[in-house]
């Protein structure tokens, strides 16, 4: 499919067939969320499958139902620890590749960079991931729609029961459940603001 064609076609699709999903597929749309890109290649998403129809049905009162009735629901999560604990490594890593390669900025504690940016707190690292982790959720949703599978992109969801349901620990945030499967659905598309709406200004 081509790309635009995947951008219009996709849908927020809230009914779905009982029809499995090939692990295959879940693989690539696993794989297409693994290759965005992240804040100095954080890659702080993790996921969890939640395939069995047990676990999807103790999702059941914590989120919206039509979640459960998916036959696969990704849940795209967060490491909170990796801001802290990973970013020098992935700096690193992106140095060794060149990425910094002709630009004016050297990544090291010393940086000027650093200094005008200062330390982040809780709250600030909680939101950077989050923010880098929806670039890879929408990957994953684009890449389902290309390879003929619906989605819905959910943050209708109690944290703490979910998390719990899930077996995470502290370190890792639910960011959001995608049900993903055959749509039992034919939406129109959705309305969307015209450009003119949305340009702020050119300067």
């Amino acid at each position: 499919m081509e790309f635009m064609e995947v951008i219009c076609k996709r849908r927020s699709i809230r009914k779905f067939k009982p029809d499995p999903v090939p692990d295959e597929l879940i693989r690539k749309i696993l794989e297409a969320a693994r290759l965005a890109p992240s804040g100095t290649n954080l890659q702080p998403w993790r996921f969890v499958l939640i395939k069995s129809e047990e676990k999807r049905r103790k999702l059941l009162g914590h989120t919206v139902n039509f979640v459960t009735t998916a036959p696969v629901v990704v849940a795209c999560c967060v490491d909170l620890n990796t801001y802290k604990q990973h970013k020098p490594k992935r700096i690193k890593e992106l140095t060794r590749a060149g990425a910094f390669s002709g630009v004016d900025l050297e990544f090291n504690d010393g940086d000027k960079y650093w200094k005008q940016r200062g330390a982040l707190d809780a709250n600030e690292i909680r939101e950077y991931v989050s923010i880098n982790c929806a670039v890879a959720t929408q990957q994953l949703v684009l890449r389902a729609t290309d390879l003929g599978l619906s989605t819905c992109w959910v943050m209708m969801f109690d944290q703490s029961s979910v998390k719990e349901i899930l077996g995470l620990g502290n370190d890792m945030e639910v960011l959001a459940l995608v049900p993903v499967g055959y749509a039992d659905q034919d939406p129109l598309p959705r309305p969307r603001l015209p450009i003119e709406d949305l340009l702020i200004k050119e300067i």
